[in-house]
């Protein structure tokens, strides 16, 4: 179970990421260019969600694996 929570943790951390860039916000300037002061969040959000989704999938394949090969 605690490796589930592990491999979970850039999951949370993406979304987290998706929050904080979307309560700071953007703004356009007085010369009509958009200011987006945390717009490196969301790459970084989804590269954490999508390596999250990975793990996950790489330690379930592995744990059913593991149980197939014990009744065998």
């Amino acid at each position: 179970m605690k490796k589930y929570l592990i491999a979970s943790t850039p999951i949370l951390i993406g979304v987290i990421c998706f929050i904080v860039s979307t309560v700071i916000g953007s703004s356009i300037a007085e010369d009509g260019t958009l200011v987006e002061p945390a717009f490196f969040l969301i790459p970084i959000g989804f590269l954490m969600f999508f390596i999250g989704i990975i793990s996950l999938v790489c330690i379930a394949i592995i744990s059913a694996f593991k149980k197939t090969q014990i009744f065998n």
